[in-house]
């Protein structure tokens, strides 16, 4: 299995700006992604769902349809950085071997009131996002 990398949002912008073979996946809920924000440019491909967030069954071959070269870097992103954890997890395990976790995700930690947004995460350091 290959390794999971790891980078903060900003060093993702940066690869993701100078690697244009590089792919960002995003794993939200479609709902997320769409009244949340997502980033620009990214794929969005839900690695659990609402409403009883579930895993999403076809979400490896989804994957495999949109991103069909296994040496394709792909960074993965999500509210905080879990499910994209665990998304690249199997992803690794089906032989994708450029995988990299963005840490904080896109609405990053929560804070001492329970809001995210405020302590880190792609919106956070303000890197180029829209809604749908």
């Amino acid at each position: 299995m290959s390794q999971i990398k790891s980078l903060n949002p900003k060093k993702a912008w940066t690869l993701l700006s100078t690697n244009t073979s590089a792919v960002l996946l995003d794993v939200r809920d479609r709902m997320e992604y769409s009244y949340v924000g997502h980033p620009k440019g990214a794929i969005n491909i839900p690695w659990k769902e609402l409403p009883d967030f579930r895993a999403n069954p076809l979400f490896v071959d989804e994957v495999r349809q949109r991103i069909p070269n296994h040496e394709t870097p792909v960074l993965l992103l999500c509210r905080s950085g879990q499910r994209s954890l665990d998304a690249a997890k199997a992803l690794a395990l089906v032989g994708y071997k450029d995988l990299t976790n963005i840490e904080e995700g896109f609405e990053g930690p929560l804070d001492a009131n329970k809001h995210r947004g405020t302590l880190g995460g792609w919106r956070y350091h303000d890197l180029p996002w829209e809604q749908s």
